[in-house]
């Protein structure tokens, strides 16, 4: 019970076991550096100028950046303090990224934390249902935790050396807990007995069922587990109370429900159950068409205007790190829980699996002789307050999931081109964004308030995670800037936009650096003593406004996924997933709430990719 309602553990994320052939990487990987204070300060400077609305409010910040890092200052106090808590512990950033950035945030973690995958269709020489889509998923799925769990699955890396591995303790056997107090965590029963773990909960019409994915150490075969799975789409004829849509509340109202859940020991038994289990598979009766309706599926489920409900996140738990999720149609796909893992680690395991099943020579096992168990109904006994709590939960997820706007695009060129043309994919994609960003704003007349964040990886650092690139520059606004310009040549284009790929080249390399702005501001900040002064430099406008993320970025990749994507991060904002591996083609996904320009932005979009194309390909012309 405690466990399941807290409080929270001191030691909760050290209590999940280490995966065995990635120990080492605690003494043999660098820790996470706090750069130079100095050299910090320098890159803010620098990233706030194009973002100043006048040359009085830039000089203006300019001067609260100076006094900060002044001899007499508090950020020489301050970096003081950090570089002891860095010297003090294992990931400086670690616990305050957690908290402040995920398990602290309040609001439903649909839509505005949670990302998905949608996933190419089940391969022909596969038994083309819905039971075989999920069993083939399921098997994969159980391999991978296998050789995961056996030392067997390699680090990921780059030339320079291996990333950390530690986030994918948290992929298996774990599961999100809402805290009463305002601060979730998360439980993993990796170290249990072997007997205890191995199982899958599966959902259908929100009934929440227990199949068995490893008996006597052996994972089961496609075979049976296609039979358990089909046991339960022909068992589950009629719809149960939606007690998954609970956890797509705000936090702290689900904190309250699960508390309300927990108190029943015939619900705490199912609870963990579903915390404890391998992973969950949602059978979801939508059919999707199109891409966007497949993305749509995936990251919020079916939506009832007529009712004002949300039916399809009755069928969910969302608080698991994998959450596999079968339409009728066989197409599928994975909703990914984001507090501790990001998506890379779930995408690498989704891409393997994905690759296994459409290899003919994979081992899809052999039928034991023993038929499993039939598959074991979880039944929670709702009351009249779960009920109400299920109905209110399930309008909230209606309003907030029906409030956005999502649209779709493939470029007519990909990789392939721009590599020809010697640019990195990932800067010609961002300049894309910039020039197509650019010229909505001042089609609709506005300013613009908010920088343009880029996620990179710092996983070269051990329990790295994540920097910030900041994608605006000078160099991006000089080359937006003349692209509009009637005066400007083809050459001059070309040469401010290879200035602005080569800044945003060099960005990138100092960001998975650690050499980033905005993680040790954040550490600069959280350094001060209560009852201290918070400095000038912190409330200043344009400061703040850099930091205003209207357009959140990032990419990911892999050949099986046509369609990925996740919300805008403020309310004006747009979520702005792409992916550049592609030699045919770039996509891009666009999240926004209704109220904003969601379709103007895709045609700029549009338009901005044909219009780089084209300056590269008549550059290329002219020098024929």
């Amino acid at each position: 019970m405690s466990c399941l309602t807290g409080p929270r553990p001191l030691n909760w994320k050290a209590a999940a076991p280490p995966i065995p052939n990635f120990t080492a990487q605690r003494s043999t990987l660098p820790r996470l550096p706090v750069p130079d204070l100095s050299a910090t300060l320098e890159r803010l400077k620098t990233s706030l100028l194009p973002l100043a609305h006048s040359e009085a409010e830039f000089a203006d910040v300019a001067g609260k950046i100076d006094t900060f890092g002044s001899h007499t200052g508090s950020g020489k106090v301050l970096q003081s303090r950090l570089l002891q808590r860095a010297n003090d512990r294992e990931h400086w950033l670690e616990e305050w990224w957690d908290d402040l950035g995920y398990l602290g945030y309040r609001d439903s973690v649909v839509v505005n934390v949670s990302y998905y995958y949608g996933f190419d269709g089940q391969p022909t020489h596969l038994p083309q249902t819905p039971a075989a889509r999920a069993a083939g998923l399921a098997r994969g799925a159980l391999v991978f935790r296998q050789k995961l769990q056996s030392g067997q699955v390699k680090p990921e890396g780059t030339k320079g050396g291996d990333f950390c591995m530690d986030t994918y303790r948290w992929m298996f056997d774990c599961c999100r807990i809402p805290g009463l107090q305002g601060l979730d965590w998360s439980i993993s029963h990796s170290g249990a007995n072997a007997d205890e773990l191995g199982h899958i909960i599966v959902v259908r019409k929100n009934r929440f069922w227990k199949i068995k994915g490893i008996v006597g150490g052996r994972i089961l075969s496609m075979t049976e587990l296609e039979k358990q799975i089909q046991h339960i789409y022909d068992s589950t004829a009629e719809e149960y109370p939606g007690v998954g849509v609970l956890t797509a509340s705000n936090r702290d109202i689900w904190a309250k429900d699960h508390a309300h859940l927990a108190a029943n020991a015939h619900n705490a038994s199912i609870l963990h159950t579903i915390h404890s289990s391998t992973f969950l598979i949602s059978l979801d009766t939508d059919t999707p068409s199109s891409p966007v309706a497949h993305s749509r599926s995936l990251w919020h489920g079916s939506l009832s205007p007529s009712t004002s409900d949300a039916p399809g996140l009755k069928n969910r738990w969302v608080d698991k790190p994998v959450q596999f999720i079968v339409f009728d149609n066989a197409l599928a796909g994975i909703m990914g829980e984001h507090s501790i893992m990001d998506g890379t680690p779930i995408a690498r395991m989704c891409d393997e699996v994905l690759d296994w099943l459409a290899d003919p020579a994979f081992d899809l096992g052999s039928p034991s002789a023993t038929p499993p168990s039939i598959p074991e109904p979880l039944d929670f006994i709702v009351d009249e307050q779960t009920l109400c709590a299920i109905d209110n939960a399930s309008k909230a997820a209606y309003q907030l999931a029906n409030s956005q706007a999502m649209s779709y695009h493939h470029t007519p060129y990909g990789k392939a081109a721009i590599k020809s043309f010697g640019v990195s994919p990932d800067s010609w994609a961002q300049m894309i964004v910039q020039l197509a960003y650019a010229r909505l704003l001042r089609e609709q007349g506005l300013k613009r308030e908010g920088g343009t964040y880029e996620a990179a990886t710092t996983r070269k650092y051990w329990k790295g995670r994540t920097e910030t690139i900041r994608v605006v520059t000078s160099q991006s606004d000089a080359f937006v800037r003349a692209m509009d310009d009637p005066h400007a040549s083809q050459e001059d284009r070309k040469k401010l936009f290879d200035s602005a790929a080569k800044t945003h080249v060099a960005l990138a390399k100092a960001a998975g650096n650690g050499e980033g702005v905005d993680r040790h501001m954040l550490g600069l900040k959280l350094c001060l003593k209560e009852g201290e002064p918070v400095p000038e430099l912190f409330g200043d406008p344009l400061y703040k406004r850099s930091g205003h993320w209207v357009l959140s970025t990032s990419a990911i990749f892999s050949d099986h996924f046509p369609v990925y994507g996740w919300g805008e991060v403020v309310p004006e904002g747009f979520g702005v997933a792409y992916m550049t591996g592609f030699d045919d083609h770039l996509q891009y996904t666009i999240t926004s709430r209704k109220e904003v320009p969601n379709q103007e932005f895709v045609d700029e979009i549009a338009r901005a990719a044909i219009d780089l194309y084209d300056l590269h390909t008549s550059q290329a012309k002219a020098m024929l």
